[in-house]
């Protein structure tokens, strides 16, 4: 980098807030232009801050996708909704996403209500807008606006992509003056075995969706680069009960191959070399109890 592109250049952080499956996920891989997060139809799939890095123009974008905010009830859940707070709380700008089929129900309402708190300039961006009339838009935006003050609003499909590059060149111009974070070839600073035990536990909701509780997580326990460029991947699949175990599993382990086929085939598109994926399930009982368990996804273990 040249001194005169450092002393041009922007960067800082944008914390992307909202209830559950509004598509924030999307969102982060649509303004990167890569998968750095696990997208779902299960609600609460993102657990740590995974952040997606974007360069425009002389700015560097860095997204944090927090999880989704909705009523804790376990100690995991309160984890998951401290971290995306503090995810708020740190940035240097927040884009609340609402779902415009959803509007502003029960989740939303809290959220506005709280965010109100938080000190940093907002964004609203309003997602899914190719699902409802424009009227219903319009009114949504209003009622919004009300609530709380935002300095722009944002209307984007982040699955199609419009309204993606608005928004992406808006974000730029807010960032702060100051020298980029991470590499200009850097996506994401989720290392690539975080990223590939997302992938996998991905597969495993889309497979499995309401068959398997969300408690599921994944490790990635081993990953061996070989002399002929590929990459040999171990993971474990961790399971409360027996009985989830074999659900994984599968008849006859259909369903586990069926797993390691989906989430080799992406790996493989990621990195762009052949990878060899083993997976093996166990089961370990209470492990959303266990503090070093919290660590390893990233989230701060809650005190009761």
């Amino acid at each position: 980098m040249t001194a005169e592109t450092t002393a041009a250049s922007r960067c800082g952080f944008v914390a992307l807030i909202g209830a559950p499956n509004v598509g924030k996920s999307t969102l982060v891989n649509a303004l990167v232009g890569s998968k750095v997060t696990i997208v779902s139809r299960k609600v609460q799939t993102t657990r740590a801050l995974i952040r997606g890095i974007v360069i425009e123009n002389n700015a560097q974008i860095v997204l944090v996708d927090t999880p989704g905010i909705f009523a804790p009830k376990r100690r995991l859940d309160r984890a998951m909704v401290s971290t995306a707070w503090s995810g708020a709380h740190d940035a240097d700008l927040v884009c609340m996403l609402i779902d415009a089929r959803a509007g502003i129900d029960d989740e939303a309402d809290a959220i506005l209500e709280k965010l109100a708190s938080v000190a940093h300039p907002k964004l609203l961006v309003i997602n899914k807008i190719d699902l409802v009339q424009r009227e219903k838009l319009l009114a949504l935006t209003q009622a919004a606006n009300e609530r709380l003050r935002f300095e722009q609003t944002f209307m984007i499909s982040a699955m199609s992509g419009d309204g993606v590059d608005d928004l992406r060149g808006a974000l730029a111009k807010r960032m702060p003056e100051g020298p980029f974070h991470y590499p200009e070839d850097q996506m994401s600073d989720a290392p690539l075995r975080h990223l590939a035990a997302e992938i996998t536990r991905e597969k495993i909701f889309r497979q499995l969706h309401q068959e398997l509780p969300y408690q599921s997580t994944v490790e990635t326990d081993t990953w061996t680069e070989r002399k002929d460029k590929s990459v040999k991947i171990e993971q474990t699949i961790f399971v409360d009960r027996e009985s989830q175990r074999k659900i994984v599993l599968g008849k006859g382990g259909a369903t586990i191959k069926s797993i390691g086929a989906d989430a080799r085939r992406e790996l493989t598109e990621i990195l762009e070399v052949p990878v060899h994926l083993f997976l093996f399930v166990k089961v370990r009982e209470g492990w959303d109890n266990d503090p070093e368990r919290y660590r390893e996804i990233g989230l701060e273990f809650p005190k009761d």
